[in-house]
Parts: structure tokens; C-alpha cells; sequence
């Protein structure tokens, strides 16, 4: 992942509803597309690679 540069979730639609994220090295952002008003949500890098590998687990799964 670039850092600082917002990209959009490989599953986001052509519909306007992205999840989008950035790394900054020491956080990772996490942000609404379509709410940046709402501002975003950081995370320990750790922490996001462990969702990001839950989400991954979970969706494998029959």
C-alpha cells in the first residue's frame, strides 16, 4: 500500500459506496467515501492486518 495516499477497497462498487484506506507508517486510516464529513477511523498497523486477515478468514469459509 502506497503510503499517504487514499485507495479505494478491492470490493467497493462502481456505486459511489467505497471504503477507503491509507497507510501512514505508524497508523492506518480508514475512511466513508461517501461521508467524509464523518472524518475517518486510525488503527495500529498490526491491528489492521489482523481485521484485514480475519475479514479474509471469515469470507473463505463455506
Amino acid at each position: 500500500m502506497e503510503r499517504n495516499a487514499w485507495r479505494k477497497s478491492s470490493r467497493s462498487g462502481s456505486n459511489g459506496q467505497c471504503v477507503e484506506v491509507r497507510d501512514r507508517g505508524a497508523l492506518v486510516d480508514v475512511r466513508d467515501s461517501k461521508a467524509l464529513a464523518v472524518g475517518m477511523l486510525s488503527f495500529d498497523p498490526a491491528a489492521w492486518s489482523a481485521f484485514v486477515s480475519g475479514i479474509k478468514s471469515a469470507s473463505s469459509r463455506p
